[in-house]
């Protein structure tokens, strides 16, 4: 008994009329499919409605109803909320005059670990009404990743545009986050760093950058790798790459002031407060010195904060929040503390 014909899928049309006529056809070229396939007209226009652009023509490059309803569905609104526990400080006004100004003026920002880089451009998109995708980067990230790619859907081949593509054609604010961890496939960004735009191969499309459009991108370092061993895994990144950037924003801790400002959006004991920020000056002055290997970040101090705030007891509430540090450096920690506040003893614990 002979066995039944498969079914031709939208996948084998495609691949057949592109190779065959390109990726815009007609009546004519899907006749000649039919006869190619043995199945009828009516069939080869079902398997290739997503394709249609137009009376008699169709659009192999694309599908461009799946990927409309895929933008539609993930991508409504992308304007950052306003935190209200958000206290400016550093380059905040600096990253907002840049987003304001509507000019695309690629900047790159970099600084220590926990110290608002990415919380104040969100932070200043959040405050102008401006539309912010964000991309995290590792040492995978690829092209595909940045740009878009085909993907399956429903047992259909689309197209996705990737974050970058997405920003380009919104004018959102793009932001690279942790760009030093990149391999030298970040060097597909190129022309995009330059204000062009960027032709997708894939497609035969290019993608010209809509008003609005700007691009940040925050490190560690500042792009030359990490000497002392801190930031593991980030990279040496392409000079060609880094001089596309034409400012670099060096981000510092807050001053002793702002930061307990943003703790008192934490935290109600003012007393605490206090020693927490005195401690955390010296151990960075300590650091600094070369005399300890680690650093109390901003953002450690917010989570010691919210941990008293759970806990109600300040030892327990350091303690928890330093104990990702090796032992060496915690007793060092607790010792600094002790000199701040002489009525704790993280002995009792």
């Amino acid at each position: 008994m002979p066995f039944a014909p498969v079914p031709v899928t939208t996948d084998d049309l495609i691949s057949y009329l592109t190779e065959k006529h390109g990726e815009t056809v007609g009546v004519p070229e899907l006749l000649g499919a039919s006869d190619h396939f043995g199945c009828s007209l009516a069939t080869i226009k079902k398997r290739l409605k997503d394709q249609k652009s137009g009376v008699g023509k169709w659009n192999l490059s694309v599908v461009e109803k799946l990927e409309q309803t895929f933008q539609q569905s993930t991508m409504e609104n992308l304007v950052p909320m306003v935190n209200k526990e958000y206290v400016p400080f550093g380059n905040f006004a600096d990253v907002k005059k840049v987003i304001k100004s509507g000019q695309f003026y690629p900047c790159f920002i970099t600084g220590l670990s926990g110290n608002g880089k990415t919380f104040s451009i969100e932070q200043a998109c959040a405050q102008t009404n401006r539309e912010l995708i964000r991309v995290n980067i590792t040492i995978e990230t690829d092209e595909d990743d940045l740009i878009g790619g085909f993907r399956l859907v429903n047992g259909e081949t689309v197209w996705h545009d990737g974050p970058v593509v997405e920003a380009l054609k919104r004018g959102a604010v793009l932001l690279l986050d942790e760009i030093d961890l990149a391999s030298n496939k970040i060097l597909c960004l190129q022309s995009v760093l330059e204000g062009n735009g960027i032709y997708l191969k894939k497609t035969g499309t290019y993608v010209r950058p809509a008003k609005g459009f700007q691009v940040f991108a925050t490190a560690n370092t500042k792009g030359k790798g990490s000497d002392d061993g801190r930031f593991i895994g980030t990279n040496v990144l392409n000079e060609a790459f880094l001089e596309r950037f034409p400012v670099t924003f060096e981000q510092a801790y807050p001053s002793p002031a702002t930061e307990a400002k943003i703790l008192m959006k934490h935290c109600d004991d003012d007393k605490f407060i206090s020693n927490l920020v005195d401690w955390a000056d010296i151990i960075r002055k300590t650091f600094a010195d070369g005399g300890i290997d680690e650093v109390i970040s901003t953002r450690r101090l917010v989570h010691i904060a919210q941990a008293y705030r759970i806990f109600g007891d300040k030892v327990k509430a350091i303690k928890v929040c330093i104990s990702r540090f090796d032992e060496e450096t915690m007793k060092a920690f607790e010792e600094l503390y002790d000199k701040v506040d002489a009525d704790v003893d993280f002995e009792v614990q």
